[in-house]
């Protein structure tokens, strides 16, 4: 199903696509959308746009994608089941395409525990893997998912995310081809430390075929210092981070542990680009937009494809 999304036609190039992250302001905040975006400007071909991430309130995905279109930029609007049931899901999704937004990501949402709202009701009407289904249904059929008719349906580009190191390890590419059978175009993986265990996963995704019944892009998020990977490795579920990456930020002086980081990256890109099945990255740059041009240039991923 062709849609007139940007990254779907880097996809088709053959070219490796690259994608970036803002993350809306916990406040009324435009311009801080807007700062963000300028930097990743010419340097990706798509902006994933945060859905309340970490359970945190934050302008809306939906909002801050409208910005990025202002800017002509093409986001990748986030949507979490979490916290909107089926009708108000669909109505946004209408919405976002009616402002230009013709590419989403369909996620759960972290669960309201671990943000600053404990006391939130968890929705969870459908789950990830039910939305892609109904985005899909409303794309290619033409159909709410209660059956009736849409005039001028939205032609998303879906999205999914994939997590190659949660436990159990043996069923994650079984999880990924649930979401494929589901109807996802595209993949972003969580973010990538143990280069040795993705591509064995890689590897029983290639197996399956799945590589060529969706694009899926490796999750890069650089460390800003050796702090920040012992927190990575020891407090944030389902990561996985090697005893080697923290020795060698730890072994770099402090005032020097940020371009480590950044050097850790690129290195990570560089092999990681030589996967198969492997069509792109997702820069995670947490909070450390300006960084995203240098790993992208480094890398040997710029410039961007023009389409």
């Amino acid at each position: 199903m062709k849609t007139e999304s940007v990254l779907e036609k880097v996809f088709a190039t053959g070219e490796l696509a690259v994608t970036g992250e803002c993350g809306p302001p916990r406040g009324a905040l435009p311009d801080v959308v807007k700062n963000k975006a300028a930097m990743l400007k010419g340097y990706v071909d798509a902006v994933n746009v945060t859905d309340n991430q970490t359970a945190m309130v934050r302008m809306s995905s939906f909002a801050a994608s409208v910005f990025l279109r202002q800017m002509d930029l093409h986001p990748v609007f986030q949507m979490v089941t979490r916290d909107r049931n089926r009708l108000a899901m669909q109505s946004d999704i209408l919405g976002a395409y009616s402002h230009g937004i013709n590419t989403m990501l369909c996620l759960s949402g972290d669960h309201t525990q671990f943000g600053d709202h404990a006391m939130a009701a968890n929705v969870h009407d459908l789950d990830s893997v039910q939305l892609i289904q109904t985005v899909r249904g409303m794309r290619d059929e033409g159909r709410f998912q209660g059956g009736a008719e849409i005039k001028n349906p939205p032609k998303m580009f879906i999205g999914a995310a994939a997590n190659p190191f949660a436990d159990p390890f043996e069923l994650r590419v079984a999880r990924l081809a649930k979401k494929v059978k589901a109807g996802v175009d595209f993949i972003q993986t969580q973010c990538i430390y143990n280069i040795d265990k993705f591509e064995t996963w890689m590897e029983g995704v290639c197996k399956r075929g799945l590589h060529e019944e969706v694009y899926i892009m490796a999750g890069i998020t650089p460390m800003k210092s050796a702090g920040m990977a012992r927190y990575m490795k020891k407090k944030v579920p389902g990561m996985d981070v090697p005893d080697e990456l923290v020795k060698r930020m730890e072994g770099v002086p402090k005032e020097k542990q940020a371009q480590e980081g950044i050097d850790i990256c690129v290195e990570s890109i560089e092999r990681l680009r030589e996967v198969e099945g492997v069509s792109g990255f997702h820069i995670m740059a947490i909070e450390w937009e300006e960084k995203v041009p240098e790993i992208v240039q480094r890398a040997g991923l710029y410039p961007r494809p023009q389409v």
